[in-house]
This record gives C-alpha cells, sequence and structure tokens, in this order.
C-alpha cells in the first residue's frame, strides 16, 4: 500500500524552523466528512469513465500529501482493501504522503520551500493562510478555472457554489477545491412547547422574534409562578449577533452598496440591528453576564429550562432537542416530552425577504502544485480522482468501507455500520475521507444511515437556507489582501468588542463611533480602498 510518511521532511524542520517563522501559518484542523455528505447518490452508479492512463496501460498515478489525526490513516486492518476498492473505482493510482495534524503546518511549510519532492495535491484544513495565499501569488498552484468547470468530465465538481468557491480564489485564480461543509447550517430553534402553553405562533420576521423573547422572559412559560426564566439564550461566542444583523438585511461582513464593497458597520441596517439587541439586553431578555458566560455550558441554559431560544448552528439545537427526547424532559404542557422547534431565515418585516448568515461552506481545500503535477494531463488526472470520490460509492467508501464487510445496506436502503463497535481511529477507511471533496453539498436519495424525524427535520431547513443564506461578498478580494493579512484580525477584534460594549451599556453611540474612527486609522480605511481596487479591476474585465 502506497502510504509513505513524510519523515524526510519531519527532520528538516528544526532546520528550517527560521524560515518557516516568516511563512507559517495557523494549525490546520483536520476534519472527518460530515455524516449528511458522507453519502450523496451517485451519479455515475458503476459507470466511472476511465481515466488516462499512464501510458503503459496501467492507471495513473498522483500523490496527495494528506492530514492525519488519528496516526492511524489508511494503516489499519482491511485499509489495503479500501483502498484498493477507490484506486479501482476512480481508475487512479493514489501516493498518499501521511502528516500528522499536530505537525502539519511546520510540515506544510518546509513541503512549500521543497520543490523537488513537491505533492501533486496538498491538502489543507481550514480557510487559506497567509502562506498559502503568498505561495498562489508566486505561481506555486493551477488555476483550476481552466479546468474545474467542464461539466462532463467533472459532473460532481462543476457544481461547486461559485461564492464558496471565492474564499479559495487568489488574484482572481481559483487555486483551491474546497472540501464542502452546510452553507445553510445557521439558524433558531426554540422551545416548542414553551410557544404552544403562551400561544405563540412560529415567527417569521423580527417582531415575531422579540416579542416571542419577551413573552419567553415575563410569561412564565413553565409555569412555576417565578421570574426566572430568559427569552434567547447567549454567551461570549457572538455568532448569534452575525446572525441577527443578517435578519436585518445588514450583510456578511461586508456588503455591496451602490456599486461599492463597505464592511457592514458602516450601513444602517447594522445599526438598527445594533439598537435591537441593546434594547434585547436593556429589557433583560438575555442573561445580564452574558458577554463573560462560556462556550463550552453555551447549551445547557436551554437544557436546564432557563431559555427558551438558541440561535447558532441548526444542529446543535436539533441536539438540545435530542436530549429532551433521551433524557425524557416533560413537555410545560402536560404532554409527552419537552421540544424545540427549527428555523432558517427570519424576515426584516412583514411579507419580507427572509434571511440567515451562510456559512464559510467549506472545511478546507486540496490544492494541485505546478511542481508536482508538471502537466494539465496531471492535473487532469488528479481532478478526475476527486470528482470520483464525491461519488456516492465513494462517499460512502471513504466513511463507512467496505459493504459487506464494513456496512450493509438493510431492506428499507438505509446504511447499517457492521463496525460500531471500533473505536474511529481503528476502522479500515479511516483518512481515505480527506481527500473527498463532498461536492455537490447536497444530492437527492442519498446512502444514508436511517435518521430520526428531527435529524430529517434539521437537513430539510438547512437544504432550503441554501437559497437564502447570505454570503461575503468581498471574500475573494480579502483573501487576496495584504492588508487583510497583516491586520485583519486586529481590525475584527475592534469592531466585535465594541459591539459588545455598545450592547451592554459600557459605551454609548458616541463612544461606539469612536471605536470606528479607531478601526480605520488601525488599517480599515486602507483595506476598504484596497478591496474596492481589487473588486472593480475584477468587475470591470
Amino acid at each position: 500500500m502506497k502510504c509513505k510518511k513524510v519523515m524526510a521532511l519531519l527532520l528538516t524542520t528544526a532546520l528550517a524552523a527560521g524560515l518557516l517563522a516568516g511563512c507559517g501559518n495557523k494549525p490546520a484542523s483536520g476534519t472527518n466528512g460530515d455524516t449528511s455528505a458522507a453519502a450523496a447518490e451517485s451519479q455515475t452508479a458503476g459507470t466511472q469513465a476511465p481515466a488516462a492512463d499512464a501510458g503503459n496501460g496501467e492507471n495513473p498515478t498522483i500523490s496527495i500529501m494528506c492530514i492525519d489525526i488519528y496516526g492511524t490513516a489508511l494503516g489499519n486492518e482491511g485499509s489495503e482493501d479500501v483502498l484498493k476498492a477507490a484506486e479501482e473505482y476512480t481508475g487512479i493510482n493514489v501516493d498518499f504522503n501521511w502528516v500528522a495534524n499536530d505537525s502539519y503546518s511546520d510540515i506544510l511549510g518546509v513541503t512549500l520551500m521543497d520543490k523537488a519532492n513537491m505533492p501533486m495535491v496538498i491538502t489543507y484544513g481550514s480557510d487559506l493562510q497567509a502562506n498559502l495565499v503568498q505561495a498562489a501569488k508566486d505561481g506555486a498552484f493551477w488555476d483550476l478555472n481552466d479546468f474545474v468547470w467542464d461539466k462532463e468530465k467533472y459532473p460532481n465538481l462543476s457544481q461547486m457554489n461559485e461564492n464558496v468557491a471565492k474564499g479559495f480564489t487568489v488574484d482572481g485564480q481559483l487555486v483551491g477545491i474546497y472540501r464542502s461543509r452546510p452553507i445553510g447550517r445557521n439558524g433558531l430553534g426554540y422551545r416548542a412547547d414553551w410557544a404552544e402553553k403562551l400561544g405563540l405562533e412560529e415567527p417569521e420576521t423580527i417582531e415575531d422574534i422579540y416579542n416571542m423573547m419577551y413573552q419567553f422572559t415575563y410569561g412564565d412559560p413553565d409555569g412555576n409562578g417565578v421570574d426566572d426564566t430568559y427569552g434567547l439564550c447567549l454567551c461570549k461566542y457572538t455568532g448569534p449577533l452575525d446572525i441577527i444583523q443578517a435578519w436585518f438585511g445588514a450583510g456578511n461582513q461586508w456588503r455591496e452598496v451602490d456599486g461599492k464593497l463597505v464592511p457592514i458597520h458602516q450601513t444602517e441596517e447594522y445599526m438598527e440591528a445594533l439598537k435591537w439587541m441593546k434594547k434585547m439586553y436593556d429589557d433583560g431578555l438575555v442573561y445580564r453576564d452574558w458577554a463573560t458566560r462560556e462556550t463550552n455550558t453555551w447549551t445547557d441554559g436551554v437544557k436546564n429550562g432557563e431559555c427558551g431560544m438558541f440561535l447558532d448552528v441548526l444542529d446543535n439545537s436539533r441536539r438540545i432537542w435530542d436530549y429532551f427526547e433521551t433524557e425524557g424532559i416533560p413537555s410545560v404542557t402536560g404532554e409527552g416530552n419537552a421540544s424545540m422547534k427549527l428555523i432558517g431565515g427570519i424576515a426584516a418585516e412583514e411579507d419580507g425577504e427572509p434571511h440567515t448568515l451562510a456559512t464559510s461552506g467549506a472545511g478546507g481545500c486540496l490544492l494541485i502544485t505546478k511542481a508536482g503535477a508538471k502537466t494539465e494531463q496531471d492535473v487532469e488526472n488528479c481532478l478526475t480522482y476527486l470528482d470520483k470520490m464525491c461519488d456516492d460509492q465513494m462517499r460512502v467508501l471513504a466513511d463507512y468501507g467496505l459493504e459487506g464487510r464494513d456496512h450493509e445496506i438493510d431492506g428499507d436502503g438505509y446504511l447499517v455500520d457492521l463496525l460500531t463497535d471500533k473505536e474511529i481511529q481503528e476502522k479500515p477507511q479511516i483518512g481515505l475521507n480527506q481527500s473527498v471533496p463532498y461536492v455537490p453539498e447536497i444530492l437527492p436519495n442519498a446512502t444514508t444511515l436511517k435518521k430520526s424525524d428531527r435529524q430529517i427535520e434539521e437537513e430539510a431547513i438547512k437544504e432550503a437556507n441554501i437559497d437564502i443564506a447570505v454570503f461575503n461578498p468581498a471574500i475573494g478580494y480579502l483573501v487576496s489582501s495584504k492588508i487583510n493579512a497583516e491586520v485583519g484580525t486586529d481590525l475584527k477584534d475592534i469592531l466585535d468588542r465594541a459591539r459588545t460594549q455598545y450592547i451592554c451599556g459600557q459605551i454609548d453611540e458616541k463612544g461606539l463611533q469612536e471605536q470606528f474612527k479607531v478601526w480605520e486609522q488601525r488599517g480599515g480605511a486602507d483595506l476598504i480602498a484596497e478591496v474596492n481596487e481589487l473588486y472593480q479591476a475584477d468587475t470591470s474585465k
């Protein structure tokens, strides 16, 4: 089995430490394929087209540098059979170079400098960081725009969401095949039994949301006669505030206004949203100390009956609902268990269009290097493999192993995992999913585990959310921005801190505007100019 460990690169890490200081990036966080994306209907159903051969009748070979999360990637009993099945299906032999997750950033830095031993494909586990962006600017990676949108050659990859792909575009060149994650994951969950008891309908507008929060706080939804409940459960993670801003139409970090990209804190809708959130706080509809509460106990506020609403990724609200069911938490109506209702988008006003905040839509990417994939045929071989690994059979193989040995399909067409007695790091397929882009995100008639009604409801809302999810229109320009690479994190911290201080009454609107000026002085004004220069150059093509 072709699974080389990059020991030579590991040995050179110490020697390259000085060089790495200038091109390091945040540690890569390896991510397995989501169960929801792990099984999509095959588009080829065993009729895969042959890949270009190596000129001697044999399958071509590509090399992939991958993250090894557990230290056992394709190295367990039965792994060789899994790899063989993938190679037979795709028509491509794969030489995997496994690198431990903890060492990946350092080894990547060394690899980018070692053109003589460059792999054809590099897997990366997060957004593009500074060293990869610079490598892209220096021409290290192929521009995949020239290849990947060919629907006949790449029926899966050509369905990439263009808004998500912008996050892996540098100076107009698409340098990475993103690894798909749910775009419409953000949404609201609320105690359905509380709403039923108080006679509240499903909220559709911001006004409806506020009314529900108020009633959940002061309407005694648990019936104990004590003023001990709150509307919305918040903690110091401020993602829910970003979602609320999208409800108001403020956008996602940046917005296009009159032909120019502007950061959303410069819009009227942003200020409307902040004033609404400040009123929410002043009226006591959230914890007074929400800004200091830890995220690891965040869901407890709803689980223990203190709060009635949870705003984050929908799967967290659904897990709270699961908890009510598995623990038998009684409904306040006196019938059955407590329950949650899940919602996707909310409209700013009656008859308005609902919105929710789009996620990045990606959990890293796969880059094709010019030093490794030296010819266009090499690139096509790499893309052929990546495209075919997105077929239903290969997603199932990567997540559940071989049918008949590691999993089976029951009479209703559901997948049954036969290796539930094994730890994840012991399973024969572990690691293969690192080379699966999971594009497109959703396909009909997926081969999947049997899901609960709660999971089915969650996934239906996520799918519907795709059409109303608000993306950041500046993402592709921020990736290429030198100023954003230098001060982007600091600028975000200034805005996040000022927003929290304003909501909690620590600064007034004058103080908020003063912080906006600090943002401009620390590089924000230059960032706006640079982003719009890139934007105008792009739109004028």
